[in-house]
């Protein structure tokens, strides 16, 4: 019988023995997730009293703060520079955060557009998707492309490059890729002013100045198709020409519903060798000079603004575009409305519409 319970004893000494080494080795081999486990379990308790804290913002100030993470930032840099940003206030409670939902591992080096109102769980979110950061960037029906860069200089929280820049990349000389030159018949030294086109745009943080030029002149590719400029070929006029007047319908017509009309005088002038008499292109011909891209004109203006682009002056179409229009514009100098039309001339009730006429002494009639 005392031999059994010292072999039973020896026995169990052994299994006691095998455990202990077969358990250390597992511990070893999954040191690193026990390690990792006992972080987010500790994280998490620290969370468990900071809830209130963890989904309010610093202040209500929804400002965008441009913040960048540089490729090798670690968390404690991370969150150190939110920190030092005003973006958070306890930036120990943003790792525990992060910690305890395991996206320490996931924070992406990037650009991104953040304000203080937004809570701890927003922020870490929204740092493990860099590409998924964007801005909104609006650019008007009509805009000429100084009104473009400066709105480039009023946001230089979203944009590293400034209104200048942006111009030595569309303005008069830039390097314009061949296809695009051809494909609207630009001419040799032109600016890209009427093919930014106008419309809302989510811009990707970090854009470059020569990426916001191909985005716009892609949109205005993909808006305006090829039929178009097809159909501007046979009617004898390039891409080119059909901008330029398109531009001048814009400027003029405060509703779309009138662009066919007003498109439709300018033909009209130019079948019959009228000279176009825009105001607009007289604006444009000041380029700024009165402090205003598109001040008030007078009478006088109409002969003493020497300049290629003032229509009563010289005939036919201006030299190039002289803002950047939208679809509608350019659809109604492609497709003006058949008219016999040679006049117009705002109405008197304050609607922005105009009222049309065939003859001079109708225009006159059409006074208020």
């Amino acid at each position: 019988m005392k031999r059994f319970i010292r072999d039973l004893i020896s026995v169990m000494v052994i299994i006691g023995f095998a455990t202990t080494v077969c358990g250390g080795a597992v511990f070893i081999l999954a040191g690193d997730k026990i390690v990792d486990f006992v972080q987010v379990g500790l994280a998490r308790f620290a969370l468990s009293s900071r809830q209130d804290q963890l989904n309010r913002g610093v202040s209500n100030d929804s400002t965008p703060v441009r913040f960048v993470v540089e490729p090798g930032d670690t968390p404690r840099i991370i969150a150190s520079n939110l920190f030092d940003n005003g973006l958070i206030v306890d930036d120990d409670l943003f790792l525990s955060y992060i910690r305890a939902n395991e996206y320490d591992t996931e924070l992406e080096a990037g650009t991104y557009f953040f304000n203080r109102a937004q809570s701890i769980p927003e922020i870490a979110v929204a740092l493990t998707d860099s590409a998924a950061s964007q801005f909104p960037f609006r650019i008007l029906e009509g805009w000429r492309i100084e009104e473009i860069a400066a709105v480039i200089d009023e946001n230089p929280v979203y944009f590293d490059f400034t209104g200048a820049d942006f111009l030595a990349v569309v303005g008069p000389g830039a390097v314009i890729d061949q296809s695009f030159r051809e494909f609207v018949g630009l001419p040799d030294g032109a600016s890209l002013e009427g093919f930014l086109y106008p419309d809302t745009y989510q811009l990707p943080a970090g854009v470059t100045v020569v990426q916001l030029r191909d985005i716009l002149l892609q949109t205005f590719l993909d808006r305006v198709g090829t039929q178009i400029a097809e159909d501007a070929r046979e009617q004898g006029y390039t891409l080119y020409e059909i901008v330029t007047l398109a531009s001048i319908v814009e400027k003029e017509a405060l509703h779309d519903d009138e662009h066919v009309l007003i498109a439709s005088v300018y033909r009209n002038r130019m079948d019959i060798g009228m000279n176009l008499d825009a105001d607009p292109t007289v604006q444009y011909g000041l380029d700024g000079a009165r402090g205003r891209w598109w001040p008030q004109i007078t009478l006088a203006d109409y002969r003493n603004v020497d300049s290629p682009y003032n229509t009563y002056l010289y005939n036919g179409l201006p030299p190039g575009p002289i803002a950047n229009p939208g679809i509608s514009a350019i659809r109604g100098a492609t497709y003006p409305a058949e008219s016999n039309y040679i006049y117009f001339r705002a109405r008197c009730d304050g609607s922005g519409y105009h009222d049309f006429a065939i003859t001079y002494d109708e225009q006159l009639a059409n006074g208020c």
